[in-house]
């Protein structure tokens, strides 16, 4: 079968090898991928500056959809010819996350997505949504989870509620599009006026253009009275959780879901008002199984679907984590297998 193979550190390193076929054990079910999708911690993975510990050759992507091919013996849960999309934390079925159910994560713990066939246990998948193609599908176990599991499960999101969302990558637009299908108030933020043109497009009540306004989150609180949101996921780290907590109301969700700007996080009790004003500082990192389900659920219901920046043949996977790269793109990278 084909695999894309990272053999060292760096993107120029990635290849399309033939490997040998997986088998699936008794528990295990055969998954012929269709596509997968690539999110920014890909890019750090291959970049080498997330883990210098890697067994190379390396075949990555952790978001992936497809067929099953095949089930061991023991399968009971899943039949051939079942549409699936591969859960990330793959022992968190369902419930609050403990140490056990947070020991295994594709692409980390076991071999990527970004093969013709994998092997994945029973549990380790979630029926695909009907609406949506195998491309659509595979943008979402991490980025859409994220912003579901944030927004629905921790934030408990209501009806009438606003929510700020940061820029056009995959959570943010994902939780865009959930926030809007709840009947929130989405405040958006991004980087050029092109792209806030995208954003009203697909919901967005009001969009800030933060570089044209540094300290946005004086925008926010104009928007809204100066009271602030309900609810943000914070996107960047380092560069944007200060405007975050100062764009939060009193008893305001501050779901940390991203660090492209800097892992490290500059905190100030008093001059964000994280006591005065009770704030929540949850760290977000996709969700349950059972959540996934749900989330699914509500993308057929309210017939959802993901942003797209660009579609790839897996040939061009280079191009692929080069646009990622870039961080030009709107939406998700998708690579067709």
């Amino acid at each position: 079968m084909k695999a894309v193979q990272l053999t060292q550190f760096g993107i120029e390193n990635l290849i399309v090898n033939e490997v040998e076929s997986p088998r699936p054990s008794d528990n295990e079910v055969l998954v012929r991928i269709k596509a997968v999708s690539l999110n920014y911690l890909d890019n750090i993975i291959a970049q080498g500056s997330f883990s210098n510990a890697m067994n190379f050759p390396y075949i990555p992507a952790s978001d992936g959809s497809g067929i099953v091919a095949s089930v061991g013996k023991n399968v009971t849960r899943w039949k051939t010819g079942d549409r699936v999309a591969i859960q990330y934390v793959q022992k968190w079925t369902k419930g609050n996350i403990d140490k056990e159910s947070n020991s295994i994560r594709v692409a980390w713990q076991t071999p990527g997505v970004m093969a013709e066939y994998v092997c994945i246990p029973e549990y380790g998948l979630v029926k695909a949504p009907d609406n949506l193609s195998f491309e659509e599908t595979a943008t979402l176990p991490i980025a859409a989870l994220t912003a579901w599991h944030g927004l629905i499960n921790q934030a408990n999101l209501q009806l009438g509620q606003t929510v700020l969302t940061q820029g056009t990558g995959g959570v943010s637009l994902f939780a865009l599009q959930i926030a809007k299908a709840a009947g929130a108030r989405v405040i958006a933020t991004t980087s050029s006026d092109e792209k806030a043109k995208k954003l009203r497009a697909i919901g967005a009540d009001e969009v800030i253009n933060y570089t044209q306004n540094p300290e946005w989150h004086q925008q926010v609180l104009s928007l809204t009275n100066g009271e602030g949101v309900d609810i943000t996921l914070d996107i960047a780290g380092t560069k944007t959780i200060e405007q975050s907590l100062l764009s939060v109301k009193e008893m305001g969700f501050v779901g940390t879901a991203g660090f492209i700007s800097g892992a490290a996080l500059p905190l100030d009790i008093h001059r964000h008002k994280i006591n005065m004003s009770f704030l929540r500082i949850q760290g977000l990192a996709v969700g349950s199984a059972e959540s996934f389900s749900a989330l699914n659920r509500a993308i057929e219901l309210t017939n959802l679907h993901p942003v797209i920046d660009e579609v790839f043949t897996i040939d061009r996977v280079k191009a692929a984590y080069k646009k990622l790269e870039e961080g030009k793109h709107f939406g998700k990278i998708v690579i067709s297998m």
